[in-house]
């Protein structure tokens, strides 16, 4: 995004503040222009990465840009890097395509399997590792598709775990969500529900009344909220998010490590406690994904887990993630955090300061 730095609008810092929420969703290189987010300059650049991969930045969004190089912009603003492919990316990083027995179903794990309703989602991420599956067109099953997915999963009595995902499932219509939860709360082995989403950070106002007593079942259901930046919840955020809470349904959060968006410290620390003063069970933080055009945010493994061996007694226990790698392939996600154990001399642990220390 270099060239969109040198080139950013003099009145860009703070353009946004204050807006109505009513504003359109940013989809195309014009609407990025008229916004102020690029120049007429960078409109050949912005249309070659449209070509390929889709955008969307949604007005809870545009209000939390104050420059084309934030943290917030990097994950939403198309980039000329992502044209980049390295040699180790990959279309379908984590191999859901290979593990799909029928259209809308990703089983890789013997007790839970993925059901991904539609592929439309409220922002699109630029290091998103589904970025070569959604966007327009939505992806959306069928009655037909969606009756196959639920037969599959009725079919499989070892499965226990249904996790919605896509896409995003709360941009599902209130009354299509509230039949596929209805539906899998049904199934006498499924015990827990859980979705994922971007919308209570992305999109607050879709989380209406109609929308939360869709996600109602007698089973265990669980929201996981993606969020990389402490600035992504604000007060409308965190009020979606309690709304969620007050119906009893625990909330969890995931992110993605990503260079210049939160491979700090501070910056990782405040993502953290802004879960938790959310009421948000920080729960996953992932290891990017090797998709196509994705390499601007790598962060390597050992960096990572020099920044969370320096968050260690810096924060509370309750803010703490698992930091995982999803192996390349559909094998499966492994926690890779830092270790305290010395392998080569037993009974030898690190503090989080790195101090040897003896035990028994």
């Amino acid at each position: 995004m270099d060239d969109m730095v040198k080139t950013a609008p003099a009145h860009f810092k703070g353009h946004f503040a204050g807006r109505s929420a009513k504003r359109h969703t940013l989809r195309t290189p014009s609407d990025l222009i008229e916004a102020g987010m690029a120049t007429e300059a960078q409109r050949t650049t912005l249309e070659a990465v449209g070509e390929r991969f889709t955008m969307a930045i949604p007005p809870a969004i545009q209000d939390l840009i104050t420059h084309p190089d934030d943290p917030i912009a990097r994950q939403v603003i198309p980039d000329a890097r992502e044209l980049v492919m390295l040699p180790h990316e990959d279309p379908d990083p984590i191999g859901d395509d290979a593990l799909s027995p029928v259209p809308g179903i990703v089983h890789r794990y013997a007790d839970r399997a993925l059901l991904k309703p539609l592929l439309v989602c409220p922002l699109y991420c630029r290091f998103c590792f589904r970025r070569e599956h959604v966007g327009p067109g939505g992806g959306l099953l069928s009655d037909a598709q969606l009756e196959t997915a639920l037969d599959w999963v009725r079919q499989h009595p070892d499965i226990r775990e249904i996790i919605l995902t896509g896409g995003d499932p709360l941009m599902l219509a209130p009354r299509r969500l509230k039949h596929i939860v209805q539906s899998l709360s049904d199934i006498p082995h499924i015990e827990t529900i859980r979705i994922h989403s971007r919308v209570p950070v992305a999109d607050p106002v879709r989380m209406t009344e109609e929308l939360l007593d869709a996600m109602e079942t007698d089973r265990s259901m669980w929201l996981v909220v993606h969020a990389n930046h402490a600035s992504e919840l604000t007060p409308q955020a965190t009020k979606a998010i309690r709304a969620v809470l007050a119906r009893a349904i625990p909330v969890l959060s995931q992110s993605v490590l990503l260079r210049g968006v939160n491979d700090t410290v501070e910056s990782l620390e405040a993502l953290l406690r802004a879960f938790i003063k959310a009421r948000v069970k920080p729960y996953y933080l992932h290891h990017l994904d090797a998709a196509a055009g994705t390499g601007h945010f790598h962060v390597p493994v050992p960096e990572g887990q020099a920044l969370l061996r320096q968050l260690r007694g810096r924060v509370t226990g309750l803010a703490w993630p698992t930091y995982v790698l999803d192996i390349p392939g559909g094998r499966g996600k492994v926690p890779i955090g830092p270790e305290y154990l010395d392998p080569a001399s037993p009974g030898t642990v690190s503090t989080p300061d790195g101090e040897a220390c003896s035990f028994t």
